[in-house]
């Protein structure tokens, strides 16, 4: 079995391998640092947490040993797709390089320019970045990439899914032809193939089995759900998965809940804190101030849950995560393994539980068929409790709005069904005018008003419209408009066209 000291990295470098505990490499660093340090362009394909960070680290550190940066001209670059995974790398180069002098500057959002400003015109050795921010200080005149020997291009399938491919391709191209370049990616795409026969020369290509199964101490299961009402589908989906963290009790000190939308990830949280839940979203939106508290507490303890997307949380190193919910069935079945490789990790035990719609069976059919494994099914807590009341009914109101009768506004069919049936007391003819009211209603283009007494015709107005109300069921509702009152010049119209 191949040792870290038999790969010819420097002897600072492997002192500080030592030192953080680490003896064997993993098959992806053992087949990068070779070629990397005989100055060979690589490729390598495998997925987040096989070690890649350190297959481009040590020998990036020890190609770099010697020399030194210029003002505004770091010597290498690594571009990462989040500012998490740029942060996270930024940790491993002070692990490995603490005994070897090399300056390093982090270049991600959220983080004042002129902080940065100050690092860069400095010089720096490594310049690790999100493409979005190093192509800002590119612009502003702050940086040049003239001066760059290494690049390095991290998790560059996800950089494809947050359509970071041109800036990628504009990076590249302000780069020196005769630097040497480090691509790493999960999966190979036809646009991420077509730009590493474009700025790869020769790579040796290392590829790692891709991880199809996950680690035996991970408790797999799947709750199979569905909603009692669509407009009600997120409320009870929350519901379930307080019920499912209920369930786990003491055993579920901390878990990291995986929501495919950042909107989702928003009120998940605000949902799980209103329920007395320790929880906290992360992703894009947020200050980089608070992402990095955020991260900070739940590794630290102090928070208890972590709502994430998967951009936000790939590549993140979080040691003792005792729970993993997919509230959302992910849309590629290699983020599935991913997601529940969170937990479960160095020997540990965890458990990864998931919920899904009959919207995700599609991609739930493809998960089984990747592990080769059937996910065991849970009984679904709420069967009886969604069907009475749900736990959202008083409070999530951002969840429901209030339906409208269409009876009319803010009327109930009953109250317009009582309503139509009514007759008030006006509307009940005496004796005298009864014989009148069952008498056929004349026409409304029947109206006589030359030879007639005023008295009689108001009477049998009076009578007509009694008889209009009840052909439309006894509602008593005046009519609006001309009513019983029609202008004599109308009924004349009516009258000469008769004539006619």
């Amino acid at each position: 079995m191949t040792k870290f000291s038999e790969l010819n990295l420097n002897p600072k470098v492997l002192k500080a391998v030592e030192e953080a505990g680490y003896d064997t490499p993993t098959p992806i660093q053992a087949g990068a640092i070779p070629p990397a340090l005989e100055g060979r362009d690589v490729l390598g394909i495998a997925q987040t947490g096989t070690g890649k960070t350190a297959s481009f680290t040590l020998p990036m550190i020890t190609l770099l040993a010697r020399g030194r940066a210029r003002a505004r001209m770091p010597r290498s670059l690594v571009l990462c797709p989040t500012r998490e995974l740029a942060a996270q790398v930024a940790e491993n180069f002070d692990t490995y390089a603490k005994h070897v002098k090399l300056t390093k500057a982090l270049l991600i959002g959220g983080v004042s320019f002129k902080e940065q400003d100050l690092l860069i015109d400095k010089g720096v050795d490594v310049l690790i970045a999100t493409p979005g921010r190093l192509l800002d200080h590119f612009e502003r005149g702050k940086l040049l990439l003239t001066g760059v020997q290494v690049m390095v291009v991290d998790e560059a399938d996800r950089m494809l899914d947050m359509g970071f491919i041109p800036d990628i391709e504009r990076i590249f191209s302000l780069t020196p032809f005769t630097r040497q370049t480090l691509f790493f990616s999960a999966t190979m795409a036809p646009e991420i193939e077509r730009i590493t026969n474009t700025f790869l020369s020769a790579p040796a290509r290392i590829e790692v089995a891709r991880q199809a199964t996950a680690s035996e101490t991970i408790e797999q299961g799947v709750v199979m759900f569905k909603a009692s009402r669509r407009d009600r589908e997120g409320t009870e989906k929350r519901a379930l998965l307080r019920k499912l963290i209920e369930g786990e009790g003491d055993a579920c000190s901390n878990a990291i809940i995986f929501c495919n939308r950042k909107s989702d990830v928003d009120i998940v949280a605000k949902s799980l804190k209103k329920y007395g839940l320790d929880a906290a979203p992360i992703h894009g939106d947020l200050d980089q101030s608070q992402r990095t508290k955020t991260l900070e507490g739940f590794r630290e303890g102090t928070l208890r849950f972590l709502i994430a997307s998967d951009v936000a949380a790939r590549g993140l190193d979080v040691p003792a995560v005792s729970h993993v919910f997919n509230f959302d069935v992910p849309s590629h079945a290699e983020d599935y393994v991913h997601r529940i490789g969170r937990t479960g990790r160095a020997g540990r035990q965890g458990k990864a539980m998931m919920i899904c719609g009959p919207k995700d069976e599609k991609n739930f059919d493809a998960i089984e068929r990747l592990i080769q494994r059937e996910i065991p099914r849970i009984e679904n807590p709420l069967v009886q409790a969604v069907t009475e009341t749900s736990d959202d009914s008083t409070g999530d109101k951002s969840d429901t709005k209030p339906r409208r009768s269409r009876g009319g506004r803010g009327r109930s069919k009953t109250a317009d069904k009582v309503q139509e049936t009514q007759v008030e007391p006006q509307d009940v003819a005496s004796s005298e005018e009864a014989p009148k009211a069952a008498a056929p209603a004349p026409s409304r283009v029947e109206v006589q008003t030359s030879d007639q007494n005023p008295e009689q015709d108001k009477s049998r107005n009076s009578g007509n419209s009694r008889n209009r109300r009840n052909d439309r069921g006894g509602r008593d509702s005046k009519v609006v408009g001309m009513g019983d009152h029609m202008p004599s010049f109308i009924a004349k119209s009516f009258d000469e066209r008769r004539a006619g």
